[in-house]
């Protein structure tokens, strides 16, 4: 059986696996039906979380490619914008475990990753496993803890284990980490280091919804429901973890011809260089913003990427991993405005 076979069929899960990682190599082997099908999966995860998310399409989007691309999202944005409600709607989208933690001052990093306790009973030690084991983590307000709890994700979010007590312990598959911040608000809050937030592979904004989209939410929320969360019961379950996971091994095939990878390394050093960033993006950045590029191909049905899926995702991987200069920053120039700049300067490879 080859990697062409119908990703929609029962198969077993291994079996896809080791045709889609030793059978195709960058996706040569792998018929176009096949990248239709899992297009279309993807789309209708995209359709099953607009069922509770209202607006912000292109926020949802960019969640949905992190999740393809197997990486984390740093989501800033105000209070009520939707944040939490988006996260649970794509836990129950991909059936996944769901877990939210609300980030505080006195947060310990054991919170988070777990503990050993002693059983008086059986005269025992047991290992109760902290919140990270799960498929979807919402770290909210993240930059309200301390850097030591900050730092006990970083393992996670990196290697995808945990460390208790000496012993190492794999967390579910495949596991994202969304963590939120409010931009406005500093007072008591913990920036992240530059550490933390390169394990990042998106930095979100969430903006205000257009009027449209807002006056539509409020005929909805306040359509005879109690309370004032939008509903999530309209949200089907799509997939299962297993098929994410599937998902994110076929886009790992996707094909990256070499111009397209000089393209995206010509913005990465772009960024050391240009004028009014003081610090840029390290070779991390690079590798995201193909990671990236990969899953914005695949949810546009295509098995190969372009120059355009570099453009569509560079603003939110490089975001978080630029510094601008202190009298950039006084006149109010944001990093995307110098994002966009760079791309502008930076010339794009043609057929």
């Amino acid at each position: 059986m080859n990697a062409s076979s119908n990703i929609n069929n029962n198969m077993d899960n291994s079996t896809i696996a080791s045709q889609t990682s030793s059978t195709s190599i960058q996706g040569k082997n792998i018929s176009q039906k096949t990248w239709q099908q899992a297009a279309a999966q993807t789309n209708a995860l995209l359709n099953a979380v607009s069922q509770a998310v209202i607006g912000q399409e292109v926020v949802v989007r960019q969640l949905c490619v992190c999740l393809l691309a197997g990486g984390h999202a740093l989501v800033e944005g105000l209070p009520g914008l939707g944040k939490t409600l988006m996260v649970k709607a794509y836990a129950k989208a991909i059936g996944g475990s769901y877990h939210r933690v609300q980030f505080t001052p006195d947060l310990m990093p054991a919170d988070i990753t777990g503990h050993t306790l002693y059983d008086m009973q059986t005269g025992q030690w047991k290992v109760r496993k902290g919140p990270v084991f799960c498929n979807l983590l919402l770290a909210d307000e993240i930059n309200r803890a301390s850097a030591k709890t900050q730092s006990a994700l970083l393992e996670v979010m990196q290697e995808q284990q945990v460390t208790i007590e000496g012993t190492t312990y794999d967390v579910e598959q495949p596991f994202i980490t969304i963590a939120t911040q409010n931009p406005l608000e500093h007072e008591g809050t913990y920036p992240l280091p530059e550490a933390q937030l390169d394990r990042f592979l998106f930095n979100i904004l969430i903006d205000y919804p257009s009027e449209q989209d807002e006056a539509l939410m409020l005929k909805t929320v306040l359509g005879g429901q109690i309370g004032a969360s939008l509903d999530l019961s309209q949200v089907p379950q799509v997939m299962s973890p297993e098929r994410l996971l599937l998902l994110q091994k076929l886009t790992a095939q996707v094909s990256i011809d070499d111009r397209v990878v000089h393209y995206a390394l010509q913005i990465i050093r772009a960024t050391r260089q240009y004028h009014g960033i003081v610090a840029g993006s390290g070779p991390r950045g690079g590798i995201a913003l193909l990671r990236a590029a990969r899953a914005n191909a695949l949810l546009d049905s295509r098995h190969y990427v372009i120059p355009d899926d570099v453009v569509a995702v560079a603003i939110p991987v490089l975001r978080h991993r630029v510094a601008l200069s202190a009298d950039y920053q006084i006149e109010g120039v944001r990093p995307e405005q110098v994002i966009a700049q760079i791309l502008n300067s930076v010339p794009a490879p043609r057929q």
